[in-house]
Formats: structure tokens, sequence, C-alpha cells
């Protein structure tokens, strides 16, 4: 029953996070140079994926930046990551490179097992230093699949808070992420807000996003600490709209 409450107060608060920055926004209307703030935690919800008793979007990804000390990594450059490349690039126009974000090697890994693609795609999970082919011949072997992932992830309402301190495993950020992720995993749990059958992630290989139901691995199997919500409430007041 707690987690259910916990629940119910962090979709309130994401509500109240939509009224305040205007509603989500999906990442193909973006732009870095919009007034995005410097740090900050994201969560993506997923279009025809609801709360179990209400119409309510349900968050499917959460996410932050520069959790290792020193990083100068802004919330807009990761948000780019999991965007791709853009129109103007000359190779790969809206493809993208999924051994930077693992949110599109998460989603991409879910592509091929739904489709049968490993023959097309057989180093898809390998890092570049394992592959011994020419990165080019594997980037325009990969492009398809790249567009596809492009596709599903631009399509992802998000919010975000403004949460700007020092960069560090420790900082709020990764707090409110690694907590966020725990109240929202079904994994080893009971299940609340049941996923979709056909929601793309249940055709990922990892088990954890198939238990969790959602596009995140790590944290999913902890419990969360519902003080959290305390510093999502005020991160949620100190975020201005773009």
């Amino acid at each position: 029953m707690a987690r259910h409450g916990d629940l119910d107060r962090f979709y309130g608060l994401l509500d109240g996070l939509s009224q305040r920055v205007g509603g989500p926004r999906k990442l193909k209307d973006c732009t870095g140079y919009m007034d995005w703030p410097d740090r900050g935690v994201y969560f993506f919800l997923e279009p025809g994926e609801t709360r179990d008793s209400t119409d309510q979007l349900r968050v499917t990804r959460v996410g932050t930046h520069a959790v290792s000390v020193g990083s100068s990594t802004s919330l807009w450059d990761r948000l780019k990551q999991h965007y791709g490349t853009g129109s103007g690039s000359s190779n790969h126009p809206h493809g993208g490179a999924h051994r930077g974000s693992v949110y599109r090697k998460r989603v991409g890994e879910a592509i091929i097992e739904k489709h049968d693609l490993h023959d097309d795609y057989p180093d898809w999970d390998k890092r570049w230093s394992s592959i011994e082919r020419e990165r080019s011949v594997v980037r325009d072997e990969e492009y398809i699949l790249e567009r596809r992932v492009s596709a599903y992830i631009r399509e992802q309402p998000f919010l975000w808070v403004d949460l700007d301190d020092e960069p560090g495993p420790d900082s709020d950020r990764a707090t409110l992420e690694q907590n966020a992720i725990a109240l929202l995993s079904n994994f080893d749990g009971q299940p609340i807000d049941p996923r979709r059958a056909s929601w793309l992630g249940q055709y990922s290989p990892a088990p954890a996003i198939r238990g969790a139901g959602l596009w995140n691995v790590n944290h999913v199997d902890e419990s969360s600490d519902p003080q959290f919500l305390d510093r999502l409430e005020n991160a949620i007041t100190e975020t201005d709209p773009l």
C-alpha cells in the first residue's frame, strides 16, 4: 500500500510539473537553442501506455547525466544523444549513435528481437573495440535501424526538472534518478500499473527491462526511499518553462 501511495504522489507531482512547463515535449520538436537547464533529471512517457487506474501516461524511462566527478555534460547534451543526428548530417541524417546512448541501444535491441533482425545487425550489442570491420561499414549497415530508433524515441513525450548540483554519484540528481526507477519498477515485485503486451520493451532481451517495465536496467531491483519525493517537489518549484 505504501508504494501505491508513493506512486500516486509521484505522478501527481509530474502533473504539477507538466502544468508548470506547459506540458511534455517531444524530442522531434526540441533543439539546443531552447533554454534548457544546465543539469537535471528527465522522465520519458510512452504513448499508449497508461497507469492502471487512470489515463495518465506511464513513465518508461528515467535518466540524468553528469554523475561522474568532473563531468561537464549538460542536460541537453544527454537528450541530444538520445535524439541522434539531425537533417543536416551529411552521411546519416536522422540516424544516431547507439553506442553513445544506452536508451537508443536498448530500443534497438527490442526492435531486433521483435522482428528477428539478428542477422541484419550482428554488431549492435558490441563495443567498437570488439568489432573488426571498419567503422564506416558498420555505421552504414546499422543506419536503417538507427533511423527506426530515432523515430521511436523522438515520439516519446518527456518532462524534466531543473536540478543543478555538482556532478558525482552522490548528487541529488543521481539519488532522484535511482529512487524514481526503484519506485516505478515492477521487477520481482507486486506489479503496479502493468505494462501492455504491445509495449516494445516486452521484446527486450534484458530481463530487467521486461520485468521492470522500464527502459532502465540499473536500480530496478532496489527499494525507494520516499523522501526523494520531497526533493522532486522542490526541484519542480525551481523548474521554469523553456
